[in-house]
């Protein structure tokens, strides 16, 4: 993960969603070295919970405050808390309305087959339910706890990760597809709503990327040596390419960028 210093000089806080690990991880380090304090929420067990302490350390050596919570996401209850602390916080420093960003990269989803043989083996409503719940519909509730206590004002930006895999057919991937169809909507509504405030919201199209999240899909060796074939950059998406964009994206002059599908892969996405 990169702590180089960003060209590119931001302020005020960022909230990522998913701040533990793969995209989320990278971004955090990325806008902290442009300027921006750090929450970060993660939902990591005791052996993965060094991962997040290491992007704690990271960004704190950039200079920049982190103040992490390792919590479930999608739970509401935990949700409500970690917001009402970053609005005591930022309240305490005379920061109301400077949380400037919020990444959601949240990827805790079911890989099943909506059919299988024997069916006792397909999807359940129960995991697809969670999956679009975790990986689409959280994006929603987690934008009203940040309107609505008035955290984020004029100048925010919002985005959230999605795939080609939304608008593609793979092996045991479908709930994981929906629930980025539905990510990539959510987009757009919150993108038209939040208009006239000042707020721009844009989802993330990563190319194949060797994240945690990519090594549990069955196949996945094979989707990688794929992108890299096909990629007319010869390599696959690093989470540095898509944290650096990020960051630029974040700049006030590109304030009238919203509602769009953005394209981080080096080309991967026009040659099929």
């Amino acid at each position: 993960m990169s702590t180089d210093a960003s060209p590119i000089k931001l302020s005020g806080w960022a909230l990522i969603l998913g701040a533990s690990s793969g995209f989320g991880a990278a971004t955090s380090l990325a806008l902290a070295g442009a300027g921006c304090d750090i929450f970060g929420v993660h939902f990591d067990r005791k052996s993965t919970l060094p991962n997040a302490e290491r992007v704690a350390a990271g960004i704190r050596a950039l200079g920049r405050e982190a103040r992490f919570f390792n919590v479930n996401a999608a739970d509401e209850e935990r949700r409500t808390e970690v917001a009402g602390e970053m609005e005591r916080v930022l309240a305490e420093r005379g920061e109301a309305g400077r949380l400037r960003v919020m990444l959601h990269s949240l990827a805790f989803g079911t890989l099943k087959l909506f059919i299988a043989d024997p069916m006792k083996d397909a999807v359940t409503k129960a995991q697809m339910d969670m999956t679009l719940d975790v990986m689409a519909h959280s994006l929603i509730y987690w934008t009203q706890e940040l309107v609505g206590r008035g955290l984020m004002a004029r100048g925010g930006r919002i985005y959230a990760m999605t795939s080609s895999g939304g608008a593609r057919v793979l092996p045991h991937y479908g709930p994981v597809s929906a629930a980025k169809a539905a990510l990539e909507s959510n987009i757009r509504q919150l993108a038209a709503e939040l208009a006239p405030l000042g707020i721009a919201a844009n989802s993330i199209r990563a190319g194949v990327t060797d994240t945690p999240a990519l090594q549990k899909i069955p196949g996945s060796d094979a989707i990688k040596a794929g992108a890299i074939r096909r990629n007319p950059s010869g390599r696959l998406t690093t989470t540095e390419d898509v944290a650096r964009a990020i960051v630029v994206l974040s700049h006030p002059d590109a304030y009238w960028m919203t509602g769009n599908v953005i394209g981080v892969d080096g080309g991967e996405e026009i040659v099929g």
